[in-house]
């Protein structure tokens, strides 16, 4: 499947020749919700594992003053698993821009983007300054730093060689740093399904209540242990004709 592109910034200093090809991945995965599903993660994985294994779940329902013909009403839904698919190894090519450099160290001015940007490349662009006519700017909202490139070859060469440099920014001098910009190309990914140890997904609930007291009726009855269920951690819910995205990050529980 496609992969969507993502900048990013690589810190920190190789002391061992066996660590030069390690990358360590963070999964952050956008998983999809159809409508009449939900995502229900509760705290201890054996819970999880022990409501798929039941497969069906009759879930009863307090529908109060929303169906008054009926005191009570259940509704049954299938709990399966959530698989997802996480990179098992990871290929990157970098290159090093000949035109571009990237711009750290910035000072807290408590002025927009915008106008830092406009300062920096006012700056760079002048002659005097090491610099020459800016083709292109971006400000990285990850690292808080600046990627300046320049019409001309040979300017971020110079620039870099500097280390650092004091940049006039209204009426004070700031030292910021220089370095290399590397723009990397992924040239080989394997992805392997990965079970999601304490999440499942609830398929089949009908439209009968409001998406509040569906989502609350939901979490009371998963959270009995009774009926096989435990202290749940987070309840996501989609009704019928809608849909939704939910955010996987690393389990650290």
């Amino acid at each position: 499947s496609a992969l969507p592109g993502k900048k990013m910034i690589f810190k920190g200093l190789t002391v061992n020749k066996e660590d030069m090809n390690k990358l360590m991945l963070t999964p952050l995965i956008d998983y999809p919700l159809l409508g009449g599903s939900a995502l229900i993660t509760f705290e201890e994985a054996k819970v999880a594992q022990r409501i798929i294994e039941m497969g069906e779940h009759t879930v009863e329902l307090s529908c109060g003053e929303e169906l008054e013909e009926l005191d009570r009403c259940r509704v049954r839904v299938q709990a399966v698993p959530v698989e997802i698919l996480l990179p098992s190894a990871l290929e990157v090519r970098l290159t090093q821009s000949s035109r571009s450099i990237l711009v750290s160290e910035l000072p807290n001015l408590g002025i927009s983007k915008e106008a830092l940007l406009d300062k920096l490349e006012l700056f760079f662009s002048k002659t005097k300054n090491g610099g020459s006519e800016v083709e292109s700017r971006e400000f990285l909202d990850d690292s808080g730093q600046v990627v300046l490139t320049f019409t001309q070859d040979g300017v971020a060469e110079q620039l870099i060689e500097k280390g650092h440099i004091q940049v006039l920014i209204g009426k004070g001098k700031y030292e910021v740093k220089i370095s290399p910009f590397m723009s990397g190309d992924i040239t080989n990914l394997q992805l392997q399904p990965s079970r999601c140890p304490r999440t499942v997904l609830l398929l089949g609930i009908p439209d009968v209540l409001s998406e509040e007291s569906m989502r609350d009726a939901l979490e009371i009855h998963f959270q009995k242990a009774s009926r096989g269920g435990g202290e749940v951690d987070a309840l996501a819910y989609v009704p019928a004709g809608r849909t939704g995205v939910a955010v996987f990050v690393e389990d650290r529980g």
